[in-house]
């Protein structure tokens, strides 16, 4: 009971078009940003390296390298916050979590993109 009642609350927070991406793609994070009275539209580019979570609480880590330094940001898959999510390339990966591009410098953090089948 207590968790129909749940997921119907759960219902109202989900967003309608989820985007569709996989662990290894490279993606752009559209974020509103709140600068003062004005809101503006930053973009993060990035290698998706996790996925976790389920319903309203599902959220998904991008990793980038900055400067020679790696960065990793979490995003909330149905946070309004969130503007689009935009798949620039896909990866073909073998895992589901890549925590091993940590470690890796240089080209070998670069993933073997993977090849869409073109629907005749």
């Amino acid at each position: 009971m207590s968790q129909q009642i749940l997921e119907m609350v759960e219902k109202s927070s989900l967003k309608s078009e989820v985007p569709d991406f996989a662990i290894g793609d490279t993606v752009d994070v559209h974020t509103k940003i709140l600068e003062g009275d004005k809101e503006r539209i930053q973009i993060f580019t990035g290698v998706v390296i996790a996925r976790s979570g389920s319903g309203s609480r599902e959220m998904f880590c991008v990793r980038r390298i900055v400067a020679n330094e790696g960065v990793e940001r979490k995003f909330p898959l149905h946070s309004p916050k969130i503007e689009k999510v935009v798949v620039v390339r896909s990866g073909e990966v073998r895992r589901a979590k890549l925590y091993f591009l940590r470690d890796r410098v240089g080209k070998s953090v670069r993933l073997k993109e993977r090849r869409r089948e073109t629907a005749e």
